[in-house]
């Protein structure tokens, strides 16, 4: 095996596997900070929409935010707060 001056592996095959577990380590660190209580409300649903790569939506019935909810073990009171949150900020915005 040859080892870069950098000190990665040239080799493909161990390249491609060294990229693949940072991208597992990316998302397992993600997963982490999506439902952790150190977390704000707010920061958990980012992170939640980045992993998804979706935007909550505005509708305070929408069937998904039972969904961001258990994922980001938050209650869908909570959820339907950030979502007024972002209302108010936007309408001050405009």
């Amino acid at each position: 095996m040859t080892i870069s001056r950098i000190g990665e592996p040239v080799n493909p095959a161990e390249r491609l596997a060294r990229e693949e577990y940072e991208r597992s380590e990316k998302r397992r660190q993600e997963l982490v900070e999506q439902c952790s209580d150190a977390n704000p409300p707010g920061v958990r649903i980012r992170t939640w929409e980045r992993i998804h790569a979706l935007r909550m939506p505005a509708d305070p019935e929408h069937a998904i935010l039972d969904v961001i909810a258990v994922s980001t073990r938050l209650t869908l009171e909570e959820v339907r707060e950030e979502q007024r949150t972002r209302a108010t900020r936007g309408a001050r915005q405009t």
